[in-house]
């Protein structure tokens, strides 16, 4: 890790205790190649992770595992416990297969999914998130949009507080107003309650100040982690559009101004697109000369294909 990444700007380490996340040395695969290779992961209790990279990088297989929903052979450690053999309460999962599931399709109002998630037990959490997230408990679920539908899984999956909160990419179908007031909700929980979120997104506009710390995932690999208040890159893009306000008209600098984090982000999967396409080039050449299709054609090959005038006569059984 450089000086930069989070492990090696915490001046006075954790104990144990005050770690959400642990997980060293995780290799991972579904029977084929890695998925993960050689992760290493370490999170502190109350922070805001942003886990970002492009897709098939592996960020869903790591939450899935984080999760407990995968039994692994190397260290991962939420709260200090097994996170598959011996899962800690209070771990929370919002991914994007449940708007799918046929049960939540069906002809079943959302009061009566809230009844059935403790709404009742949680009457005040329950109220401000159905506030905030904007639905309607006399909705039934047949006949709402995948957009209500992603707000209806969001306000049963928070209702009950939680510890960790793992999000893969379940603000995708949340308009701007709704998707602000829930990261602001998130935040309050950090804040206040000490909770830990990890949510892989490719949403950036409106995260701001946000998050407290960037993962980015490679291939299977974090290959750096960034304290927000330690971060060179964003500092840097930020100085960046400081000097540009002091340049250029109002006009032209519409066209060049954006999110810095966003800026960051898409700076780095551009230099993980061309690496993996070199990497592909490489592969490509690679099998050709194994197949001896990269070898320069001769007149042997020519005569030893023409089949029609001259048989096998120049054919080499010997290859």
């Amino acid at each position: 890790m450089t000086s930069t990444q989070i492990d090696s700007t915490v001046t006075s380490r954790p104990k144990s205790a005050d770690w959400a996340i642990e997980v060293s040395n995780l290799n991972f695969s579904y029977g084929g190649p890695f998925t993960l290779n050689d992760v290493e992961f370490r999170l502190q209790r109350g922070s805001r992770c942003l886990l970002v990279g492009a897709n098939g990088a592996g960020k869903s297989t790591l939450l899935t595992i984080l999760a407990g929903k995968r039994m692994v052979r190397d260290k991962v450690l939420v709260f200090g416990k097994d996170a598959f053999n011996d899962s800690p309460p209070g771990v929370t999962y919002l991914g994007t297969e449940w708007v799918n599931n046929p049960v939540v399709r069906g002809d079943v109002r959302v009061s009566t999914l809230l009844s059935k998630m403790n709404g009742d037990r949680y009457a005040e959490r329950r109220d401000r998130l159905i506030k905030i997230m904007d639905i309607n408990p006399d909705w039934h679920m047949h006949q709402v949009s995948d957009g209500e539908r992603r707000r209806v899984q969001l306000v049963l999956g928070l209702i009950k507080p939680w510890e960790l909160l793992l999000m893969d990419e379940v603000t995708v179908d949340l308009d701007v107003l709704v998707r602000a007031d829930l990261l602001r909700f998130l935040k309050r929980e950090t804040e206040i309650r000490g909770a830990t979120i990890v949510y892989a997104t490719h949403i950036f506009d409106g995260l701001g100040s946000w998050p407290t710390c960037v993962s980015h995932m490679k291939r299977g690999r974090i290959v750096s982690s960034y304290e927000f208040s330690n971060f060179p890159e964003l500092d840097a893009v930020i100085a960046e559009q400081v000097q540009l306000r002091s340049t250029l008209s109002s006009t032209a600098l519409r066209k060049h101004m954006d999110s810095p984090l966003l800026i960051v982000v898409e700076r780095w999967l551009r230099e993980d697109l061309q690496e993996l396409r070199a990497l592909k080039d490489a592969n490509n050449e690679k099998d050709k000369a194994l197949l001896g299709e990269a070898k320069p054609r001769t007149r042997w090959d020519e005569l030893e294909e023409d089949v029609d005038n001259y048989g096998d006569k120049y054919y080499n059984y010997w290859r």
